[in-house]
């Protein structure tokens, strides 16, 4: 699904003490329909936009690291107003620090980051209906048959 412009981007929590701003359109957007991603949410799934870190700037607020149990194991860290709580990226510990899962919903404007692709559907929701229109996986995924050549690039430059 083609994303539309309007990068840089700019996004907030709810009570809006902590902004942060985007530099450029994310790597890839992830539909998690895991039942970890709908316990940590409290909703059906989770879009998550893969950026680069170094990409994603805090422009007021100081936001707090929270350690959270992971399906991996391995756990996470999200990144959530110290105020109101509301989570606004994570970083897994597959990718570490270089990659922030920014949470869509916190975007201005979350229209601007659509699914690439559905993963973990095998556990998703019943009422939730998949249209087909982006790629579907039961779980997760080979990287290189899905990203764009351009996201490939921008990912294997990080962990050079």
């Amino acid at each position: 699904m083609a994303r539309k412009s309007g990068f840089p981007a700019e996004g907030s929590c709810t009570c809006r003490a902590v902004r942060y701003r985007l530099s450029t359109k994310p790597m890839f957007v992830h539909c998690c329909h895991c039942t970890w991603c709908q316990r940590e949410t409290g909703s059906a799934f989770v879009l998550n936009a893969m950026i680069e870190t170094d990409r994603v700037k805090v422009l007021s607020g100081a936001p707090e690291v929270v350690l959270t149990p992971s399906a991996s194991g391995r756990g996470q860290k999200i990144v959530r107003c110290p105020d109101c709580r509301i989570a606004l990226w994570s970083h897994y510990a597959g990718a570490g620090l270089k990659v922030a899962f920014v949470r869509v919903g916190t975007l201005d404007d979350p229209n601007l980051c659509p699914p690439d692709i559905h993963i973990f559907t095998s556990t998703k929701q019943a009422w939730v209906q998949l249209s087909g229109e982006v790629p579907v996986r039961k779980g997760y995924y080979v990287r290189e048959k899905f990203w764009p050549a351009e996201s490939l690039k921008r990912r294997a430059a990080l962990f050079r």
